[in-house]
């Protein structure tokens, strides 16, 4: 038998429930002390989608292992027990429903006394059990309801790489080159001095030098732009299905109802 101290402890340090296979079953819950002896007697487990479901659990065969409590139960027992408020204290109808669940021998007392108290019950009721004396004159129907939240996860990396490529750029530049041409012109008084101030009859060359323009080019590194990586949220809708378990009550009367 784990000590109250223990189980204190347990719960402050964030301790787990394990079931009987290793299995995490989900975190410590709330403790239940017997109200005659302060015994822990009982272990709320948190089960469920971020904690929103608690299972009861009998302590008398658990046994601690570092902040986690091992219990002789699998996770799917545990998760099926009986639909009982963690609201601070177990009524004895409460736990003789717990304690039937899990086998395990409870308080007779409470077990007698309310078998006692539904076969003689002032409230009106009609009817009696035929089902075991762990129910009252009603049944309860349940039903498992769906859960959906949302967990982040990465799901790739972007990276910006610079890498250089060699293109061709073509350009057009006017370009200059001189041509030689003749110029003819009749001797005239203004022009008749030069023309008969050498020999009548002679051989002689005369020459020009022709210029032309070429292309010259060049190349300059300029910055063009910045480039950087920034993020986005985007939001999209998902549909989640699931199967979700569900009681249904109706009337088995043999025929012999009247309308």
């Amino acid at each position: 038998m784990i000590s109250t101290e223990n189980l204190s402890a347990l719960s402050t340090a964030g301790g787990n429930v394990i079931g009987s296979d290793g299995t995490k079953i989900g975190s410590i819950g709330q403790i239940y002390a017997d109200d005659d002896t302060a015994e822990p007697t009982w272990v709320t487990v948190k089960t469920g989608l971020f904690g929103s479901h608690e299972s009861f659990v009998p302590l008398d065969a658990a046994t601690q292992e570092g902040n986690d409590i091992v219990v002789p139960y699998t996770k799917d027992k545990v998760k099926d027990a009986p639909r009982v408020a963690p609201d601070g204290h177990l009524e004895p109808e409460e736990e003789d429903q717990l304690y039937t669940y899990y086998e395990r021998s409870g308080r007779t007392a409470y077990t007698d006394r309310d078998t006692t108290d539904r076969e003689t019950t002032a409230r009106g009721a009609v009817g009696h059990d035929t089902s075991g004396p762990t129910t009252d004159d009603a049944m309860t129907r349940s039903e498992e309801q769906l859960h959906v939240g949302t967990e982040k996860q990465a799901t790739g990396r972007a990276r910006l790489r610079k890498y250089v490529v060699t293109e061709n750029v073509t350009k057009t530049v006017p370009v200059q080159r001189e041509e030689v041409r003749i110029e003819r012109e009749p001797i005239t008084d203004a022009n008749i001095g030069a023309a008969t101030s050498g020999p009548e009859i002679s051989e002689e060359e005369h020459e020009v030098i022709l210029h032309e323009e070429r292309p010259v080019v060049q190349k300059e590194t300029v910055p063009v732009e910045r480039v950087r990586l920034d993020k986005e949220t985007v939001t999209e809708e998902h549909t989640v299905t699931e199967e979700v378990r569900k009681e249904n009550i109706e009337l088995d009367d043999d025929g012999r109802t009247k309308g």
